[in-house]
């Protein structure tokens, strides 16, 4: 019969059992999403070293020039984003995950050779473009991988790299930085990179292909540079200080301008880069706002904690990242718990029971001071933020997604994918926006920053009490300790340190008030079992191939 085109194997709907061909497949996604996410982490323990090793005649680099190395990842990826649910029906999603992998790797080893900041700036762009394909893509392999009855449990698995990125990253950059050269931040990647290309080509199945879409120009021309344009006005907050500059108003206005232009123009043409139809879709709706809010509340405050343990409990990168492997220990125990219980249960009984545990934990980092605990509160704390990320990411993906009819899940997955990007970029410039300025409101911490580099430079110690002159905040401080500077170093870096608490309490106070919006969204999620509409339009889809 010709309506028997080759489709891509699916596992039996009335089966439960998470058999040997569906782990082969979730196998290769979960490597190329740990790949991606891995190095957005990684990099960014990198800017120090990238200052001095590009740096200009012996002169350090600016810290916002070599942070264009991670923006310029964010910024194709954003870019890439809207087109890969296209992609994915016109190309097939085997030949575009290939794909995918192929620029992510080709990337990384550019990266690798790169001779100058503008050189590894380049390079990065490219990473991303393969790096924005890869997780929507990763959701659509799965969810049809999964079939309706097994969604819950392969998203769990597929929320793996996303805990070993945020943990990973520091960590392993910290290390192969320290003990080898930054060129393996990017070369750890090629050996990855190839082994994924031959498991995905042999481990995906085949699909079909749609070749009558026309692809939306106009659509590409509105939304992908607003994209841009916008997360790029919003990550240059920080640098900036304020919301109010020129750089960061103008940008991000005209970037909103374009995005609102697409979402009015979305409507007309039967095939959009962006699908905002599927917003018809209760379900989704309520669980891609649910996303956004806890992708802008729990990202943005979880950034500043590996933060405070650098600035102000002095430790290294590669220690800060093993502090955090706590928040991930606790996502470990709940994601496969709550990725059953969503096969089983509705959503809704699951996803504020996350939530609450969260906001508890982000409330409990209000109360942290420059000697807290590790072991005693700190350690716990995120121990269950991280079981309550378990039970919250994935269920609302899963719930997300089963609202879908099959030859909807391509482009539903890139929705959601751009919902959490604008989401964490956003709550990241808010919530560094938030520490920069509470640290800028405290004197001590100023001036003992700047006294700290003036005086590495003093070969004199004579000279150091001219110096003190000009940092009289510092010059309290090291006062009752006359000329033994050693004790007096000692005293000032305590005191800058107890100097920074308020301005990191005041950022958890933000990010945890912002979570408990969250819970609002999450409420109206499903409380009653959802039917599976993935099995919808299946039998249709591949009518335009026979066709042609």
């Amino acid at each position: 019969m010709t309506s028997s085109a080759p489709t891509a194997p699916a596992p039996t709907p009335a089966s439960d059992r998470i058999d040997a061909a569906v782990l082969k497949v979730a196998g290769v996604v979960v490597l190329g999403a740990i790949m991606s996410i891995l190095d957005i982490t990684v990099v960014n323990v990198a800017l120090p070293t990238f200052q001095k090793v590009f740096a200009n005649g012996g002169e350090p680099l600016a810290y916002s020039t070599v942070a264009w190395a991670v923006t310029a990842y964010t910024l194709a990826l954003a870019t890439v984003i809207p087109l890969t649910g296209w992609a994915a029906d016109r190309f097939g999603t085997k030949r575009l995950y290939l794909l995918a992998l192929a620029l992510f790797t080709a990337g990384s080893s550019l990266c690798a050779m790169a001779g100058s900041i503008e050189q590894l700036i380049a390079f990065r762009a490219l990473q991303g473009l393969g790096g924005g394909m890869l997780m929507p893509l990763g959701m659509t392999i799965m969810t049809k991988a999964a079939g309706p009855h097994r969604m819950g449990r392969l998203m769990a698995i597929l929320g793996i790299p996303m805990l070993l990125g945020p943990i990973g990253g520091p960590i392993l950059g910290g290390w192969l930085i320290e003990n080898q050269s930054w060129h393996w931040i990017f070369l750890i990647n090629l050996p990855i990179g190839i082994i994924a290309l031959v498991y995905a080509w042999f481990a995906l199945p085949n699909d079909v292909a749609h070749p009558s879409e026309t692809f939306d120009w106009v659509g590409m021309l509105m939304l992908s540079p607003g994209l841009a344009l916008f997360l790029y006005g919003v990550s240059s907050i920080p640098g900036e200080g304020t919301f109010w500059s020129a750089k960061v108003g103008i940008t991000a206005s005209i970037g909103l301008a374009m995005i609102l232009g697409f979402v009015f123009y979305s409507f007309r043409p039967k095939h959009p880069l962006l699908d905002l139809r599927l917003f018809k879709h209760r379900t989704l709706t309520v669980a891609a706002l649910t996303m956004f809010l806890f992708a802008l509340a729990f990202f943005g405050g979880l950034l500043i904690v590996p933060t405070y343990f650098q600035l102000v409990r002095h430790e290294s990168t590669t220690d800060a990242g093993l502090l955090m492997a706590a928040q991930g220990l606790g996502a470990m125990v709940t994601m496969p718990i709550a990725g059953a219980l969503a096969d089983k249960l509705p959503v809704g009984r699951i996803v504020p029971f996350g939530l609450v545990l969260i906001i508890g934990g982000m409330f409990g980092l209000t109360r942290i001071d420059a000697h807290t605990s590790y072991w005693g509160f700190i350690l716990p704390v995120l121990f269950v933020m991280g079981l309550g990320m378990g039970a919250t990411m994935m269920p609302t993906m899963t719930s997300a997604m089963r609202a879908l009819r099959g030859p909807e899940v391509a482009r539903g997955s890139t929705l959601l994918n751009i919902t959490q990007q604008i989401g964490s970029s956003i709550g990241v410039a808010i919530m560094s926006v938030v520490l920069t300025n509470g640290l800028k409101n405290e004197p001590l911490v100023a001036q003992g920053q700047a006294f700290g580099e003036a005086a590495a430079a003093v070969k004199d110690p004579t000279a150091v009490g001219a110096l003190l002159a000009q940092f009289p905040e510092v010059a309290k401080v090291l006062a009752p300790f006359g000329q033994d500077m050693e004790a007096g170093m000692a005293a000032l870096t305590n005191a800058v340190s107890e100097a920074m608490v308020p301005a990191f309490q005041s950022t958890f106070w933000v990010a945890a008030l912002l979570l408990v919006l969250t819970l609002i969204p999450a409420l109206f999620m499903p409380r009653r079992r959802e039917v599976s509409h993935l099995a919808e339009g299946e039998q249709d889809s591949p009518a335009p191939v026979i066709l042609h």
